[in-house]
C-alpha cells in the first residue's frame, strides 16, 4: 500500500461549513445527511504548481450530481473556490496537494432519510491533504472483482455519489489477492472501470476493434461509461491523444481483450496515469510501461502543471 500517513498534515487545517478547524477538531453531526445514509457528492482535485487542473469541470460536475439528488440549494462555484483558498492558504500549500471536496445535503432534524428531515445545509468540507500520486509509476497489479457496477436504471453512475460501498468491497478483494485495485465489470460482463479510476488499452495492428474486424493501425481503447462515472481524466486523456494523432474508441470490452492488449493504463485525479502490468495474473505487454502509456503521462503532466485556476 503506497499510501500512508504523511507527517505534513498532522496539523491540517480542514474547512468545515466555512469555518476553519483543525482537523482533529472537525467534527460533522452524526445528523448530517452523510453519516446517515451517505447523501452527498464529492469532486477529487490536484493542486499542481499553484493551480488546479480542470476545476470548473469539476465544479460542473459537482453541480450536476447534486441537483441530480434534489439538494434544494449548492454554493456557487464563486463561494467554493474561495473556501478552496482559505483552506489551502491556511496551510500554505501550494503544490503536490490532493483536494477532497464533499458536498452533504446538510443535518436532519431527527434520524431518517427522507430530504424533507434536513433542518439546514448543503455542508461543504474542503480537505486538502499533501499527496504524491497513489500508484507505484514502474506498473500496478490488477485482478478482476466479483463485485459488478449496476445498471444505469439502479443507479445512475453519473452520479458522483457518496455511496462507495461496492467500490470498497472490490478494493477488499484486491487486497486479499494482494493486487493493488481491482476490475469492476458492468451488469453485462463488460469491463466498466477499476474500483478507483478508468482504464485504457492499446492495442495494436491485427488485434480486433469494437467493429471485431482487425486494426490496421494502433488505437487507444476505454470503455464506455454505461455504468461508470464520466471522468475528468480520462476525458483529458482522450483529448490528448486526438491532439496527438493517436487514433481512439471507446465501446464494450471483455476481460479476453483487456488481457491482450499491448499497454494498459489507469487514470485518475488522485494517482494521474499509472501503467498496468498484469491483470488476474496475465503479464500485459512485456510487464513494463508501453510507449503509448509513457508518451500520454507525459504530455498529462505538462498540461496539469501549466494550465487550469490559479488558486
Amino acid at each position: 500500500m503506497l499510501q500512508k500517513f504523511d507527517e505534513r498534515n498532522r496539523n491540517l487545517i480542514v474547512g468545515l461549513g466555512g469555518k476553519l478547524v483543525h482537523r482533529d477538531e472537525a467534527g460533522v453531526s452524526p445528523f448530517d445527511s452523510s453519516v446517515q445514509g451517505g447523501d452527498a457528492v464529492w469532486e477529487g482535485l490536484r493542486l499542481t504548481g499553484g493551480r488546479i487542473f480542470a476545476l470548473e469541470e469539476h465544479l460542473a460536475r459537482l453541480r450536476r450530481s447534486a441537483r441530480a439528488l434534489a439538494f434544494e440549494t449548492v454554493p456557487s462555484d464563486e463561494e467554493i473556490i474561495a473556501e478552496i483558498r482559505r483552506t489551502l492558504a491556511a496551510n500554505d500549500m501550494h503544490d503536490g496537494v490532493h483536494i477532497r471536496l464533499t458536498l452533504t445535503r446538510g443535518v436532519k432534524l431527527t434520524s431518517g432519510m427522507d430530504p424533507r428531515l434536513n433542518a439546514s445545509g448543503p455542508l461543504l468540507i474542503v480537505l486538502a491533504e499533501f499527496k504524491d500520486p497513489v500508484y507505484d509509476a514502474s506498473g500496478i497489479r490488477l485482478i478482476t472483482s466479483s463485485v459488478r457496477r449496476p445498471a444505469p436504471d439502479c443507479l445512475d453512475p453519473k452520479i458522483h455519489h457518496n455511496n462507495l460501498l461496492p467500490s470498497i468491497l472490490a478494493k477488499v478483494e484486491a487486497n486479499v489477492a494482494g493486487a493493488d485495485d481491482a476490475v469492476v465489470l458492468d451488469h453485462r460482463g463488460f469491463i466498466a472501470e477499476t474500483n478507483a479510476t478508468h482504464i485504457f488499452m492499446v492495442f495494436t495492428p491485427g488485434a480486433l476493434g469494437t467493429r471485431g474486424v482487425p486494426l490496421d493501425a494502433p488505437v487507444l481503447a476505454t470503455p464506455t461509461t454505461v455504468s461508470c462515472p464520466e471522468g475528468i481524466t480520462r476525458s483529458t486523456v482522450l483529448n490528448l491523444a486526438r491532439d496527438g494523432g493517436i487514433e481512439t474508441e471507446t465501446g464494450d470490452y471483455t476481460q479476453s481483450q483487456l488481457y491482450n492488449a499491448a499497454e494498459v493504463f489507469v487514470t485518475g485525479t488522485m494517482g494521474g496515469l499509472a501503467p498496468v502490468t498484469s491483470v488476474d495474473g496475465r503479464t500485459i505487454g512485456d510487464g513494463a510501461i508501453g510507449p503509448v502509456t509513457k508518451r500520454l503521462t507525459d504530455l498529462y503532466a505538462s498540461l496539469t502543471a501549466s494550465s487550469g485556476t490559479v488558486m
